[in-house]
């Protein structure tokens, strides 16, 4: 007779044992699609840091699923936003991942999406041009 340790099971209906991960972690292809987004605004923020360092160091970006919106506004759906600072707060910078995904068709056009998005947030911040931002911005 077959012994069970609180109900964990030691093999499957088909005789097999448990499955393993089929990638290791390391790899490219382990990491969902929240964490490549994320890595690709990361890229973004930093290639913007190099060049407005000084303009950004109190600005804190940030990326969150959805945005919160009326469900009878008739409004586009935000792609991002930037939130006032509020008391110690600093400003926020925050990228709407669903929406960018739902409106690109691959993952370049995700990358020009969220390139286009935070150099438009951060012009608008210091009161520039898109152009002087990032001079490969292209409207």
């Amino acid at each position: 007779m077959r012994s069970r340790v609180a109900g964990v099971r030691r093999r499957d209906r088909h005789g097999r044992g448990l499955r393993g991960p089929l990638t290791p972690p390391q790899a490219p292809v382990s990491r969902t699609r929240a964490e490549r987004f994320d890595d690709l605004v990361a890229d973004e923020v930093r290639r913007l840091g190099r060049r407005w360092e000084r303009e950004l160091a109190r600005v804190e970006f940030a990326v969150e699923d959805v945005p919160a919106v009326e469900p009878w506004s008739d409004a586009p759906v935000p792609l991002g936003q930037t939130r006032p600072a509020d008391g110690a707060a600093p400003v926020r910078i925050v990228v709407f991942r669903r929406p960018i995904e739902a409106r690109a068709t691959g993952d370049r056009e995700t990358a020009r999406l969220i390139r286009d998005l935070l150099v438009e947030e951060v012009a608008d911040l210091l009161g520039l041009s898109p152009e002087s931002v990032d001079p490969s911005y292209e409207e």
